[in-house]
C-alpha cells in the first residue's frame, strides 16, 4: 500500500487561506478515520482535526475551531483541510494519518500511536505576519 499523500502546503500571509489534501486510497477499509496533525519546530505534534469515514463526524482542536474545516470526498478517498484566517502560529508541517480507532470524537487524534497507522510524509505550511 502507498502511504497517504499530503499536498497543498505553501507560504501565505496572515489572514490567508490554504487547502490541504490527503489522498488515502487503499486505507478506507483498514482505517475508520483520518486525522490531521501538525508539528512546528521545537514543539510537540498536535492533532488539529479528524473525520470519520462512516457518518462523517468531525473533530477540531480548540486552536483551529471556527477557522479550519475538514471534509472528505469518498469517491476519491481524499480528505481535505480547508484552513482560513491563518495565523503565524499555524506555521508547521502538517501530516495526515489514516487510523483505526476504538472510539469516536477526539479519539482519532488522541489515541496512542499504533504501528498500523498510515502516515503521510507531511506538507509544510508557512504563515508570515
Amino acid at each position: 500500500q502507498v502511504h497517504p499523500v499530503e499536498s497543498g502546503g505553501g507560504s501565505v500571509q496572515a489572514g490567508g487561506s490554504l487547502r490541504l489534501s490527503c489522498a488515502a486510497s487503499g486505507y478506507t477499509d483498514s482505517s475508520n478515520c483520518v486525522a490531521w496533525f501538525r508539528q512546528a519546530p521545537g514543539k510537540e505534534r498536535e492533532g488539529v482535526a479528524a473525520i470519520y469515514w462512516r457518518g462523517g463526524s468531525k473533530y477540531y482542536a480548540d486552536s483551529v475551531k471556527g477557522r479550519f474545516t475538514i471534509s472528505q470526498d469518498s469517491a476519491k478517498n481524499t480528505v481535505y483541510l480547508q484552513m482560513n484566517s491563518l495565523k503565524p502560529e499555524d506555521t508547521a508541517t502538517y501530516y495526515c494519518a489514516a487510523r483505526e480507532v476504538a472510539y469516536g470524537g477526539s479519539w482519532c487524534v488522541q489515541a496512542p500511536r499504533d504501528p498500523l497507522d498510515a502516515w503521510g510524509q507531511g506538507t509544510l505550511v508557512t504563515v508570515s505576519s
